[in-house]
């Protein structure tokens, strides 16, 4: 008889039973295949394995069929017909604690987490930003911290952003070059978030990783299940959230070591778009996570089509390995099969490239690390049917699931400051004049000069992108490199010498204007 056991996860029959080692699930994995050949059963049954044990568990839905784990399968001849295949005789059907999750908080709990957070690399890589972009960008997030801004959602970055613009002599003398190209280039990055929703993510409260860690009364697991559908719209969006809960989950945790089972395991669909286009930092950063996580207890899976999706310094750090059926017709497509034959501790009973080709749906090579964490000899294994449902579960019934949830109402209100008169969300200006560490007074536009405000004038909002930009005036050094700035009655001065110039040339063009 075949089940999962104290020590391990019951994931199929080969010549033997094939576990995944509880000991060694924090050593992370990789399952890949072509589509269709069943890797979101395979992380399905290691999900609810993982619950059974007491370990929860995070994945992406990106289909929405993996919504099925919250709700009990049906018996069904093929999946009888399998358990049978793999002497599952004890097998029956279940549900497992489930937490709902959406970035767009339309089908789960809202995610949110702050600009500040996230960091100018991730944010840069998200907005699609050259390297001088992002350096400006990095400048507008040393700003934020020197002097004290927030830095929560899109409009208190637009705020830096605009600060930066404002005052790019002076910072470019303090933290390097600040181009206005590049601050237009930014500026443009942000409409396109917002065209693609992604300022419903950014923003407060932050989601506390420890939601992320919970156990049901029971003692299992909850499995916390992101709906991806329509955030695979946006991948850049889906690949930086991940990758930023993963670097939150490293900084947050504690160190535990090795332990018997894992704290957490995150399973990573569609993988590749994490590393599509990543620059040398990025992937330095996605290696050092991988390789470092594991001390704090977090298991990784990374789930793709192709192996050679995974870069060869992350793909190393991955220790336990389910590879379903490839299709070899292209050149790399036949380089992709060699490859990931290659890294299975070899077999002599089987061909692994020739099998790789052979495999139906359901079966796949597995190699586990086991031992003192060695690779199991690569094995053909049928998988193990699961225990959830097979398919999405209805609307009603995520609704309730959702309204049932341990979090239900934590995450729903967004935090914000005193919102406008239309409703919308507040735009927290950064006021530079009240917290920016300039010494000067406080400016406000007369024509096309800034000049000081009088005492007692109203605030005003920053300077839009349109505004023009005040010619620097040669009256010396002032505080901060600067010129000095004029004051009120020259400026008013000098409009109204300009006025009366203009007004005696038209009257001397009128007199001299032949009859």
């Amino acid at each position: 008889m075949s089940e999962d056991t104290d020590t391990g996860i019951f994931t199929g029959k080969s010549v033997k039973p094939e576990y995944l080692n509880f000991k060694f699930a924090n050593r992370h994995g990789l399952i890949t295949g072509a589509t269709g050949t069943g890797k979101t059963v395979t992380l399905q049954i290691l999900a609810e394995g993982f619950s059974r044990a007491g370990v929860p568990v995070f994945a992406a839905d990106i289909k929405g069929d993996l919504s099925g784990i919250a709700a009990a399968g049906e018996p069904k001849p093929f999946l009888e017909k399998r358990a049978k295949e793999i002497d599952l005789d004890n097998y029956t059907f279940e549900a497992f604690p489930t937490i709902f999750w959406d970035l767009f908080g339309e089908q789960g709990t809202p995610i949110r987490a702050s600009i500040g957070s996230l960091g100018p690399m991730l944010l840069a890589r998200l907005m699609e930003l050259n390297e001088t972009q992002e350096g400006v960008l990095t400048i507008a997030f040393r700003l934020a911290s020197d002097e004290g801004l927030p830095l929560n959602d899109l409009s208190d970055l637009r705020s830096v952003i605009a600060l930066v613009s404002e005052r790019a002599q002076e910072l470019s003398q303090q933290y390097g070059n600040v181009s206005k190209t590049s601050v237009g280039a930014i500026q443009r990055s942000l409409l396109v978030l917002d065209e693609q929703k992604a300022e419903l993510f950014f923003g407060k409260p932050q989601l506390d990783i420890e939601d992320f860690v919970r156990k049901a009364p029971d003692g299992r697991g909850f499995i916390s299940v992101l709906a991806a559908d329509k955030l695979m719209s946006t991948p850049r969006l889906y690949s930086t959230f991940l990758l930023w809960l993963m670097t939150e989950l490293f900084d947050k945790l504690p160190e535990v070591g090795d332990i018997a089972k894992p704290k957490l395991v995150f399973f990573f669909d569609e993988a590749h778009l994490l590393f599509n286009e990543a620059p040398k930092a990025l992937l330095e950063r996605i290696e050092q996570v991988t390789r470092l996580i594991r001390s704090k207890g977090v298991g990784v899976f990374y789930i793709t089509q192709n192996p050679l999706d995974v870069p060869d310094r992350v793909s190393s750090q991955l220790g336990n390995r389910v590879q379903h059926g490839l299709r070899a017709f292209s050149p790399r497509e036949q380089k992709a099969v060699r490859a990931a034959a290659e890294t299975f501790r070899a077999n002599p009973a089987f061909n692994a490239e020739k099998a790789i080709l052979e495999l139906g749906t359901g079966e796949a090579l597995v190699s586990f690390l086991e031992g003192k964490g060695e690779p199991s000899i690569v094995q053909r294994t049928l998988i193990r049917p699961p225990s959830s449902r097979l398919g999405p579960v209805t609307p009603e019934e995520r609704k309730a699931v959702i309204e049932a949830s341990p979090i239900a109402g934590k995450y729903d209100e967004e935090e914000t400051s005193a919102a406008p008169a239309n409703g919308g969300k507040a735009r927290r200006r950064n006021d530079a004049r009240a917290g920016q560490a300039r010494k000067d007074d406080d400016y406000e536009w007369a024509g096309e000069f800034r000049i000081p405000k009088k005492p007692g004038s109203p605030d005003e909002p920053l300077p839009r992108e349109d505004d023009p930009e005040p010619e620097p005036q040669p009256k010396g050094r002032g505080r901060g490199g600067g010129y000095s700035r004029q004051t009120y009655g020259e400026a008013f001065g000098k409009s109204l010498l300009r006025s009366l110039g203009s007004a005696a040339g038209r009257i001397l063009e009128r007199v001299l204007r032949p009859k």
